[in-house]
């Protein structure tokens, strides 16, 4: 906190500073037992009638009233790194989009609408967008849904080239034309992302639904975890098999599709009883670095070290390309995963969200990121 010269705190933000990452103290409570304090470190999203709003690296939003502020200070920009490579978050976001690719996408300024839709091939079918009271994994047959929010929803990384409102009604448009609820992925707690706009969404209506994280690691570590390669099977396309463990079901030859996308992609299977393997994984090599995903073990086979060998298989592949480093998406309430990919050397970059328009009352049905 800024200290006078005096030894006061002071309060050294004004509204000019909005857009800037800040530090602040604010008065929480005054009573008999004491005055009680708490500081917020954040994105200075807005300052409008005496109300401070600061978005954490979190995404969470929080108000502060002007009144309650004891001290306030620009903060310096976030310390650097000391796991994980050097990346920026556009950096990031663009491996990210080339590794999970839409079926139709269309640009509007910089921005990037992004649309995998299928059909539910029958009633109880794989889960989707469901429809207003649906409940996931209910939808009826013949109605399109969306493959995961990530292949269906807004990437803006920029300027949509109009004012921001009647980017969202394009958007908005654009997203009902194909019956789908309208989503914008925003992302918080790097240098370079969007605070502001999530700010925006928000103060609009729009409702941020599910949030992960994306973490970055070295990728040699990852390779020398599993030791000598057993049992694993690397290949270059998704069979039956693989399909059978991948616990996103639906929707047909869109999810192999967007599954199939990306630069150089790898499957990897842990054979296991009935056709069904014991564990899988995905791995998509992009230059430098090597994209992990749909990580999955038989429940029953779980604690056997089956996703560090998937893991360790396909970081050799990819560093046989060239790949010196690795990402995945977390979301907030994996543990477990989570656990396992500190272990790993892996470290959060930055978390990102999903927005959803406030008259598009269908959430995705398998909460998949």
């Amino acid at each position: 906190m800024e200290i006078s010269a005096a030894g006061r705190l002071e309060v050294r933000i004004t509204t000019a500073d909005v857009g800037k990452r800040v530090s602040v103290r604010s008065l929480i409570a005054h009573g008999p037992s004491g005055e009680k304090f708490t500081d917020t470190v954040g994105v200075l999203t807005s300052w409008d009638s005496g109300v401070l709003r600061i978005t954490r690296k979190s995404g969470e939003s929080v108000r502060i009233a002007e009144s309650a502020l004891v001290a306030g200070k620009v903060a310096p920009p976030a310390p650097a790194r000391r796991r994980g490579p050097a990346a920026s978050y556009q950096e990031l976001a663009r491996v990210c989009a080339r590794a999970w690719r839409p079926v139709e996408s269309e640009r509007l300024g910089e921005w990037e609408l992004r649309a995998a839709v299928g059909e539910v091939p029958r009633e109880g079918g794989p889960p989707g967008h469901p429809a207003p009271g649906e409940r996931p994994g209910e939808a009826v047959a013949g109605r399109r849904v969306g493959f995961t929010r990530r292949a269906n929803s807004v990437l803006p990384l920029g300027d949509p080239g109009v004012p921001l409102d009647e980017a969202l009604t394009a958007v908005r448009d654009w997203y009902a034309a194909r019956g789908l609820p309208a989503y914008v992925q925003t992302a918080t707690g790097a240098e370079g992302t969007q605070e502001l706009l999530c700010a925006e969404l928000e103060r609009r209506g729009w409702v941020r639904e599910v949030t992960a994280e994306l973490w970055t690691g070295p990728l040699a570590p990852v390779a020398d975890l599993g030791g000598e390669p057993s049992g694993v099977v690397l290949a270059r396309e998704a069979d039956e098999a693989w399909l059978a463990r991948y616990r996103r079901k639906g929707v047909g030859e869109v999810a192999l599709r967007v599954l199939g996308s990306g630069p150089s992609v790898w499957f990897a299977t842990v054979p296991g009883d009935a056709g069904v393997p014991a564990a899988i994984g995905r791995c998509v090599v992009d230059g430098r670095w090597a994209g992990f995903a749909a990580v999955e073990v038989d429940p029953a086979r779980r604690r056997q070290g089956l996703a560090t060998a998937v893991m360790a298989a396909l970081a050799r592949r990819a560093l046989d390309e060239g790949a010196s480093a690795a990402w995945l998406q977390v979301e907030d309430d994996n543990a477990g995963a989570r656990a396992l990919y500190d272990r790993m050397g892996f470290a959060a970059h930055h978390a990102y969200h999903h927005h959803r328009a406030p008259e598009s009352s269908a959430p995705a049905g398998d909460g998949a990121p």
